[in-house]
């Protein structure tokens, strides 16, 4: 299509928008037709000169016009009348009256020659036949469709009215608002949403909130284990405390109220959960129970929507009964059709149902479980008692076919018989009249049956018997035969997707049917941004309809649609993809414009400026249209037949002295909106006044959370002077209290404003000042959200790593099809120049500075026009050090990573080297030695890495004729970089030795030598170890020690095969020291390595042996104090040993005993009390260094050391002071009988001791013939008048006092007259054994104890911490 004003052929995109788009704004039809009166007056004049605003106008008037029935505008036919005939509607739209969420069909029937090209019915190109779904009272409307062809056009009008139902129920009393809306909403499986939507009551009642409804898809909803209901005064709310794909939908919130109800609605997302195994697929959904019998269900699902998982290839379908956590699968192989027989369920139990999903990469997660189910018997007969046996089953026939099972179904017999049924099946392949049990082990007792397990291409009869406990009936008549099969199959792919814009980030999308639905589920809507490739689902739970508003896409972008078919068997082959559509708002009118204010009178015309319209209708506004009336006339006049797009105009030819009104219209590419109220009557007065006139033309941009900037135009009327600076007031919206932004002046127009509350709503206002003063304030500005939009961005300055161009980038967070990057400098706009180029490729904008100096310095913004003020704006500064890098990279170096250096080889070689961080394979070098350059040949090789960035020149043969300076020059590209290295005086004498030293060492390491030179080390038991490694030996190389020229001969001779030989040198001591000497010599050469022993390698070996052999500080107690121990494995007397309290040397005395031996040194604290706690530490010097441990001897370490001391010191004294025996009892004694025999011994204890005498452990009584006597507390006997054989024996003495005692044992051995003496056993003592007090002393033992810690000078309080 085209237009012969502009001869250009219109896009498609505003082609689209006219079929789909133009109607699509929810005005009422009374204000329409006002804006089509108003516009049909101006036909005559509208002039636009560019884009394709006059096609635009021209295509969408005539639309408008026979849409409402009124006359249309002028337009400037195109098309050559050449037809013979108009179209005419043979049968015309009807009027319906229908309820709402019903669907109504419009349909007619038109005729014209050449045929009608098309029909146009509210904002849809459509055939014939146009469905409006869902319907909501908005959409009541008269509708019109209009036929054109080259010769004419038909219209055809008819009404809808939409009715919300009648529902009975209480009137309300209240009257309720709603306010913050809950919106659309997206969650993840899993996870917990809150739906909210405030309210405002009145009256508010606590005890009596409002009546509350909550809808899902039509359906009213009750509160359950997976939703959660609350209200209040405040608000209305729905829970999903476990999200699940079976939530997602349309819910609608409705509230009853004293005008009738009050309603909002918004869609719910529900996306897949994480997977276990990645690339399984969703879960199932919709689970469900049904055809319910005595041990049969049938679960039925939806399946679920794949994009970039692998295709489904079956179910697993699991039961549980009510009540258990047990989860049992049901079926063994999956099943792949979204339905399943599930039998063996136990009569009277209930059950609940899940499913999952089974693809090639493994098990989708379980589906929400589905409600349960109790199996009885819903169509069980009545049990005829006059009948024993039942008849056959009726009515057999199959009620499920396809691929993986057969159910058959049949009617109970009648007669049933007097007793329970069951049933048996049987099955006969083919012709045969072979029949086979199907059920042989399992009672069925419900009328349906899953048969599994059938051969594919194989045709089955069955047939029926029922049995009770009396016997079986005859079989039921056989089944025609059956196969297994899909009868149907997965829908056909449906047809055309057409989408269109709806919002800033939604998309309207509809589609065509499939020709073949086959028990049709939904639909799954899958979208993709261009150039992708990859999609993603936009439902997860199939949509009954065929048009769906696809919601979260991103501003800006450009998505293409596809859809697919789902019902039982699965998803349909993909729809063909929609045309691509960029996502934003649909275009509509704008909105009135408001805030008409005077800028400018001179007694003849008057200036007048407004604000743009709140609503711009998704497109730039390319006209205003002024009309204007006396104060005291109702007649309106236009006053500019040509529009304006600038936001202020010149009324000229007016009276002075007279009052004027004025009102303005907007329009865009949509239309023209409805005009703005009437502005307050402007007396037309020259302004004469010496200060300024009001500023207009307020601009936002930089919109942050506490910040953004504020930008207006100078007043037109400047006073008796120019207009010097400006001040800028704010206030929060709705407030009268403004407070001035700035204290001083500011001499431009724009201001950057801080120190805002995030969420605020402010206004501004500004005054300019002259020479005069400062003049009136401007009228207040349109308010302003102090809150960024969400992924704001800021620019990013940044140097070109290829130009070296400074350049300033910005990407935009949102943006429409038509929107521009307004870069300005000081908030004026920049164009395109030498200094600076701007590049634009979808979101993102940069500017480039092409040489930048200091005259590029300043704020520099950009704005996206069309958008919601995005923007953003940069200070380039001299700090920045962008024009330093931008100079680095026109002028660029080869970066080093390592500049010229050298290194001595082996054999004496030198080479010098530096190293590149990277560098191509075309770098180019050379090397210069004392300004002469050097290249490679006899002596010096030079060469490179690419891969490593090395480059090197080695020198074979290092003389004094080297001496010098070493340069290296390389270029690589365009970058270059040169290095020196200065070789002279010491630095080169030093390199110089060096190198000859490496040369020897090459010479020597041909032969036998050492790999590493004598050395020593201390063993674990402190002996020192001299030692070498030896390299390059055989088994003829001689090895010897030496010491100050004596050769030192071995036990064991060194093994020079080991690679290493060892010296030791047992308690080191100053007569070791001296000169030690290991040669190696074989036929090829001879090495040497000397060790010096003596001044401060003697030192250095004797510290290591201190501080190897010193252990760390122990703590050991004894009865007499507290000691500190150190153990040394090694010590000598040039080893000096001092002890430290604290910071204070200790000396030995009575009260710190300081000792040790050989292996230990110690320090003991006698009788240790508070003052002895702290650090000790014990300190050994040797003949240069000292080495020290330490022991903090406080705290709980002296606690516990003063306890036990206490207890050693108290058990010491009782061992002293307990009962023991002296002296005087042998271990044996012999005698003849008929003699005595006395038994005396001295004994001792502190207090004296008991003394007890036993015979054979039992206790002896002093009689007549025992006499036991005790004398001055020393002296115990015991004596045996006239002894005879019985008195042989064992007896012992128990010496004992309250502090223990001791028991001594003699054995007595007596012979008659006339037997042989035995031999005696001469001069042993018996040997004491330790006793415990006395039993009848225990209970006293506490109390002796007391006394003894207090005899030994321990105070009661130290004793009851011993006890």
């Amino acid at each position: 299509m085209s237009t012969q004003d502009t001869g250009t052929a219109i896009p498609k995109c505003i082609h689209d928008f006219l079929l789909y788009n133009i109607f699509r704004c929810q005005q009422s039809h009374s204000r329409l037709i006002d804006s089509l009166i108003i516009e049909e007056r101006r036909e005559n004049h509208l002039h636009f000169s560019k884009n394709y605003t006059a096609a635009i106008q021209k295509e969408s008037r005539p639309v408008l016009a026979s849409l409402f029935g009124e006359k249309r505008m002028s337009v400037k036919k195109q098309t050559p009348e050449m037809m013979d005939k108009a179209p005419d509607f043979l049968v015309n739209l009807r009027s319906h009256t229908i309820w709402e969420k019903s669907t109504v069909k419009l349909f007619c029937t038109v005729q014209g020659k050449p045929p009608v090209c098309g029909i146009v019915c509210c904002f849809k190109t459509i055939p014939e036949i146009f469905y409006l779904y869902r319907c909501t009272v908005g959409d009541t409307a008269l509708y019109s469709a209009v036929a054109t062809n080259p010769h004419g056009k038909a219209t055809s009008k008819a009404t809808v009215t939409v009715k919300i139902p009648i529902t009975p129920t209480h009137a309300s009393k209240l009257d309720v608002t709603l306010l913050d809306k809950f919106g659309v909403t997206f969650g993840a499986e899993g996870e917990t949403c809150k739906l909210v939507c405030t309210l405002n009551v009145v009256p508010d009642l606590p005890n009596l909130p409002p009546e509350v409804m909550w809808f899902k898809d039509d359906t009213l909803l009750a509160p359950c284990k997976w939703l959660e209901m609350a209200v209040s005064g405040s608000a209305a709310s729905l829970t999903f405390p476990h999200l699940n794909k079976d939530d997602e939908g349309l819910y609608t919130l409705r509230i009853w109220t004293k005008d009738g109800t009050a309603e909002h609605s918004a869609y719910l997302f529900v996306r897949d959960a994480v997977p276990n195994v990645a690339g399984s697929p969703g879960a199932p959904m919709d689970v469900k129970a049904t055809d319910v019998n005595k041990d049969y269900v049938l679960v039925t699902w939806k399946p679920p929507n794949i994009t970039t998982e692998a295709a489904i290839k079956g179910y697993f379908v699991d039961r549980r009964e009510v009540g258990s956590s047990d989860w049992k699968q049901c079926n063994d192989s999956p099943v792949n059709v979204c339905k399943y027989p599930v039998h063996g369920l136990k009569v009277g139990h209930s059950y609940h149902f899940r499913v999952r999903a089974v693809n090639s990469s493994g098990i989708s997660r379980p589906s929400r479980r589905s409600d349960g189910v109790t199996t009885l018997d819903v169509t069980e007969s009545k049990i005829e008692g006059y009948v024993t046996l039942p008849g056959p089953p009726i009515e057999l026939h199959a009620s499920e076919i396809n691929k993986s099972y057969i159910v058959l179904s049949w009617k109970p017999p009648k007669p049933c018989g007097c007793a329970p049924l069951w049933y048996l099946i049987e099955k006969s392949v083919g012709d045969s009249s072979h029949w086979e049990r199907v059920n042989p082990s399992v009672q069925l007792h419900s009328p349906r049956y899953p048969v599994f397990g059938l051969e594919d291409g194989k045709r089955y009869r069955f047939r029926v018997t029922a049995v009770n406990k009396h016997g079986s009936s005859d079989a039921s008549e056989p089944l025609d035969f059956i196969q297994k099969m899909n009868l149907h199959g997965v829908p056909s792919a449906p047809g055309r997707v057409v989408a269109s814009r709806n919002t800033k980030t939604s998309a309207f999308v509809q589609w065509d049917p499939p020709k073949h639905p086959n028990n049709l589920m939904g639909y799954y809507i899958d979208a993709s941004v261009v150039g992708s490739k990859t999609w993603t689902p936009c439902n997860h739970r199939p949509f009954k309809h065929t048009r769906f508003v696809v919601h979260g896409l991103v501003q800006g972008e450009t998505y293409v649609f596809r859809v697919q078919a789902v019902n039982t068997y699965g998803l349909s082959d993909e729809s063909q993809e929609s045309d691509p559509l960029f996502i934003d708002a649909a275009l509509s009118a704008p909105s009135v414009p408001y805030g008409i204010s005077l800028l400018n009178c001179d007694g003849s015309s008057m200036t007048i400026g407004w604000k743009q319209p709140k609503n711009t209708g998704g497109t730039k506004i390319t006209a205003y249209y002024v009309d204007k009336r006396e104060a005291e006339s109702l007649k309106w006049s236009e006053v500019n037949p040509t529009p304006t797009k600038e936001r202020i105009y010149k009324v000229e030819n007016l009276t002075t002295g007279k009052y004027y009104e004025f009102k303005v219209q907007a329009g865009n590419l949509a239309g023209v909106g409805v005009p703005s109220e009437p502005s307050r009557p402007f007396l037309c007065e020259a302004w004469m006044m010496a200060l300024p006139g009001p500023v207009y033309d307020f601009k936002f941009s930089e919109v942050r959370d506490n910040s953004l900037v504020v930008q207006w135009k100078a007043p037109l009327y400047t006073g008796q002077s120019a207009v010097t600076s400006y001040y800028l007031e704010r206030a929060k919206k709705g407030s009268s209290e403004f407070v001035a932004v700035n204290e001083e002046p500011i001499n431009h127009r724009f201001m950057k404003v801080t120190g805002l509350e995030k969420g605020e709503r402010y206004v501004f206002r500004v005054r300019a000042v002259n020479a005069e003063g400062i003049g009136m304030a401007s009228d207040i500005s349109q308010s302003v959200v102090a809150k960024a939009l969400t992924g704001m961005k800021e620019i990013e300055c940044g140097v070109d790593a290829e130009t070296g161009d400074v350049f300033l980038s910005f990407e935009a967070c949102e943006i429409s099809q038509t929107s521009k990057f307004v870069w300005s400098k000081s908030y004026k706009e920049i164009t395109q120049s030498e200094r600076v180029t701007i590049s634009t490729q979808g979101r993102q904008s940069k500017l480039t500075f092409t040489n930048p100096d200091e005259m590029d310095l300043g704020i520099y913004s950009v704005a996206v026009t069309d958008t919601d003020r995005v923007s953003s704006s940069h200070t380039l500064t001299e700090e920045g050090g962008s024009r330093a890098l931008s100079y680095n990279i026109k002028n660029p170096v080869v970066p080093l990573k390592t500049v010229l250096n050298y290194e001595i080889l082996e054999k004496g070689h030198v080479r010098f080297w530096l190293q590149a961080q990277k560098m191509s394979s075309a770098v180019s070098y050379r090397f210069i030695v004392n300004d002469k350059a050097v290249t490679s040949g006899e002596g010096t090789k030079i060469s490179h890495d690419v891969s490593t960035g090395v480059i090197q020149m080695t020198v074979d043969h290092f003389t004094k004729a080297n001496e010098g300076t070493y340069t290296v020059q390389l270029t690589d590209g365009k970058a270059k970089a040169q290095t020196s290295l200065v070789l002279v005086g010491d630095v080169f004498k030093a390199a110089l030795k060096e190198a000859e030293f490496q040369r020897k060492e090459h010479i020597r390491k041909q032969g036998p030598h050492f790999s590493e030179y004598l050395s020593f080390y201390v063993a674990d038991d402190c002996t020192v170890m001299l030692t070498c490694k030896l390299a390059n030996v055989k088994k003829e190389t001689a090895f010897h020690w030496y010491k100050e020229e004596e050769e030192i001969v071995l036990d064991v001779a060194p093994n020079v095969m080991s690679g290493s030989c060892t010296l030791p040198i047992p308690m080191f001591s100053r007569k070791d020291q001296g000169i030690y000497k290991a040669t190696l010599s074989d036929d090829r050469g001879k090495d040497t390595s000397v060790y010096e022993i003596f001044g401060k390698g003697m030192s250095f070996i004797l510290s290591c042996l201190v501080c190897s052999s010193m252990q760390d500080l122990v703590l050991q107690c004894t009865p007499e104090g507290i000691r500190l121990q150190c153990y040394m494995k090694y010590y000598t007397e040039e080893m000096k040993t001092h002890w430290f309290h604290k910071e204070s040397k200790i000396a030995s005395s009575e009260k710190m005993r300081i000792g040790g031996t050989a292996e230990m040194a110690w320090m003991q604290i006698c009788e240790p009390t508070d003052r002895e706690k702290g650090q000790y530490t014990i300190e050994i010097q040797d003949a240069t260094k000292s080495y020290s441990r330490s022991f903090d001897l406080s705290g709980q370490a002296y606690t516990d050391a003063y306890a036990e001391f206490q207890r050693l010191k108290a058990a010491a004294f009782a061992e002293k002071n307990r009962g023991r025996v002296v002296g005087g009892l042998p271990d044996v004694v012999t005698i003849m009988e008929k003699k005595s025999l006395s038994l005396t011994c001295t004994v001792w204890g502190d207090p004296s001791p008991e003394v007890t005498w036993f015979k054979n452990e039992q206790e002896v009584v002093s009689d007549a013939h025992n006499k036991i006597t005790f004398e001055g507390g020393r002296f115990a006997s015991l004596t045996i008048n006239t002894v005879t054989v019985e008195d042989s024996g064992k007896y012992s003495i128990n010496v004992r006092n309250k502090y223990g005692g001791e028991f001594v044992e003699i054995t007595v051995s007596v012979y008659k007259q006339g037997e042989d003496i035995p031999e005696p056993k001469l001069g042993q003592m018996s040997k004491p054994k330790a006793t415990p007090p006395p039993a009848n002393q225990d209970l006293n033992r506490q109390s002796s104890l007391m006394d003894c810690l207090a005899q030994a000078g321990i105070t009661s309080k130290d004793s009851l911490n011993y006890l």
